[in-house]
């Protein structure tokens, strides 16, 4: 265990030190959901926000209510990443020359993961900040703060394992870097931007049931101290659910090509 935990430490080390010499990758993955924050609250927030029918409406009311969701997007934009740099080092071949090395098969995969749960982290906390530095005002008590963390790093971390098993899968880094849009297209499709009591009756039903919008609303109440339901367990289980299913994917195909 001491051995691989060892081998797991230095190649996070150096998926570390990646992120630090290649910072262009890190500032384009913060870049988009940023860009999106100040896109939906300052130009569609105004009459985005006057149509939720709160107490206030408008612009303020709009950044509470899609704040969770630009966090979400930037757990899915960090986590392209993963993808990306696996099927370099597949493709590169890099990974052939750690399989002559007498080191732990699966802390190749453990580097990337830990490594990029990293990079996610510091994601969510920069888009966090600038959400607050532009108004938003979250009314979570403290245990609510520790099930917003938990929430939050738990749906990252499923959602990397996933990465890394589109990674394995991709043919080329190109085909990578596009495999992983349907996660960055998802939180359109749900209650993110807008309630789904708006849409049609076909995509309200794969609103309210796909995986992001349970996370979503659970985000939501948590940061604004209101009740959230039973949408807590059901985000919970889907990131158990996408997290083991991820991971399995990512065991099975990385050792199939390391037999190769």
């Amino acid at each position: 265990m001491s051995y691989v935990l060892t081998d797991s430490a230095t190649m996070v080390r150096r998926n570390l030190k990646r992120m630090v010499r290649y910072p262009s990758m890190t500032f384009q993955l913060l870049l988009m959901p940023v860009v999106f924050l100040l896109l939906f609250v300052y130009v569609f927030g105004g009459t985005l926000g006057a149509g939720l029918g709160g107490p206030s409406g408008g612009r303020a009311e709009y950044l509470s209510y899609v704040t969770p969701t630009i966090i979400l997007m930037a757990i899915t934009a960090a986590v392209q990443g993963t993808s990306i740099s696996i099927a370099m080092d597949m493709t590169e071949g890099i990974v052939d020359r750690f399989r002559t090395m007498k080191i732990a098969r699966v802390s190749v995969l453990t580097g990337h993961v830990v490594g990029s749960l990293v990079q996610t982290v510091l994601a969510m906390t920069f888009v966090f900040g600038v959400a607050v530095a532009i108004g938003f005002r979250p009314q979570a008590n403290p245990v609510e703060w520790l099930a917003i963390v938990g929430l939050l790093v738990g749906m990252a971390f499923a959602l990397i394992w996933l990465s890394a098993a589109l990674g394995l899968a991709s043919k080329s880094v190109e085909s990578s870097s596009n495999i992983g849009l349907p996660l960055i297209l998802l939180p359109f499709f749900g209650n993110g931007f807008v309630p789904t009591d708006s849409m049609p009756t076909v995509l309200r039903w794969f609103a309210e049931y796909q995986p992001f919008t349970p996370f979503i609303d659970a985000l939501r109440g948590l940061l604004m101290g209101t009740p959230i339901g039973n949408s807590g367990w059901i985000a919970l289980g889907w990131c158990v659910v996408i997290g083991f299913g991820g991971y399995l994917w990512s065991k099975k195909l990385f050792n199939r090509e390391s037999t190769r």
